[in-house]
């Protein structure tokens, strides 16, 4: 089979290698699409970042050289001993956190905080292939009435629901989105869904603040504006309830921060490093600031949206790509074209209408 492989940063290869075949409790997916994510990028880019190097994951077994891609879905081909969950022929969204089942976090039903949580696809071999072997327990079963294609921006959208169930926001508060990329639309996306009117956006890309409007924003801001948090307290009537930091950088962490009423909230989904806040506004305004990692439980409701036509996440799809293809015109073009959301890679073009 054919898999696209991380070697070193700028040098992913599009490789011939044996046919995976399930282990007891895994099962062997015929990848029909997935999306190129942003952690990809940075991999791609100036990795590694998360992808081990000296000593492999502990549940994958994996290190560098690997197979990149966790945001995929497919056709179930063969299934190892004591798999239930799914049958040779079923059509599966795949949920990529690994988990171990016995941590504190895992018996608590936290499993996105397991002790030695990873990805499909960045710590172990992922989706960017013919096929893949996936433990069952990542597996969903797709309705006939959704799409492989709306399969495959799944991932994206558990994380941002994800993020919004760790927010406090109700409908008929105020949000704002820092950050307009795939994660950022798509909470804007899902905020609208919930019965959120008044939420605004900000980036400094003309395409991303665009997308954003036809995404559902009510308000949309370039981020080098002056006196941005002002204009944001006068928007909202007072100050943003939740923000939601989704580009993962100081500047735009310290806007949301000064954009928020008292007992306003910023919910991290962006990575980046050490940061420095105002600990004084935090306690005399009595704000909150969570992080928020991957999702959990987060796949059968949004599985549910899409089965009853409430939700399209087709929307975030602006190209797709064989993997062939995927380093030029998905991977490069993603670097610098900011009109792309996201683009997929459809390994096998047999499964694209499927």
């Amino acid at each position: 089979m054919k898999a696209l492989r991380w070697h070193a940063a700028r040098d992913l290869r599009l490789s011939d290698l044996p046919a995976p075949q399930p282990g007891p409790g895994e099962v062997l997916v015929q990848v029909a699409y997935c999306g190129i994510c942003g952690s990809d990028l940075h991999e791609y880019a100036d990795g590694p970042h998360s992808i081990p190097q000296q000593e492999p994951h502990p549940l994958s077994g994996c290190r560098a050289p690997l197979t990149l891609g966790h945001e995929f879905c497919g056709l179930v081909l063969a299934v190892g001993a004591g798999v239930e969950r799914v049958q040779v022929g079923s059509r599966v969204a795949v949920e990529p956190e690994y988990r171990c089942g016995d941590c504190q976090y895992c018996r608590a039903g936290q499993y996105n905080l397991c002790q030695s949580m990873g990805f499909i696809g960045l710590m172990g071999d992922g989706g960017f292939a013919e096929q893949v072997r996936v433990p069952a327990y990542m597996l969903h079963p797709l309705p006939d009435s959704v799409s492989f294609k709306q399969a495959a921006v799944l991932e994206p959208a558990a994380v941002a629901f994800h993020a919004l169930n760790q927010s406090r926001l109700l409908a008929g508060d105020s949000c704002v989105v820092f950050g307009l990329g795939p994660i950022g639309l798509l909470l804007i996306l899902l905020a609208r869904l919930r019965g959120v009117e008044r939420i605004f956006a900000v980036d400094i890309s003309p395409e991303r603040r665009q997308l954003a409007r036809d995404f559902g924003a009510l308000e949309v801001l370039d981020g080098h504006a002056a006196n941005l948090p002002q204009r944001l307290h006068e928007l909202s009537g007072g100050g943003i309830d939740t923000a939601f930091e989704a580009a993962g950088s100081q500047q735009t962490l310290s806007l949301a921060l000064h954009s928020l009423r008292k007992g306003g909230e910023v919910v991290l989904v962006g990575l980046m490093g050490e940061v420095s806040v105002d600990a004084f506004q935090l306690v005399n305004h009595e704000l909150r600031l969570l992080g928020s990692v991957g999702y959990r439980n987060a796949y059968p409701p949004l599985i549910e949206l899409l089965a009853s036509g409430r939700l399209d996440l087709t929307r975030a799809v602006t190209r797709c790509v064989t993997l062939e293809q995927a380093v030029e015109h998905g991977f490069e073009t993603l670097l610098r074209d900011k009109s792309q959301i996201k683009v997929l890679v459809n390994p096998n073009p047999s499964l694209a209408k499927a």
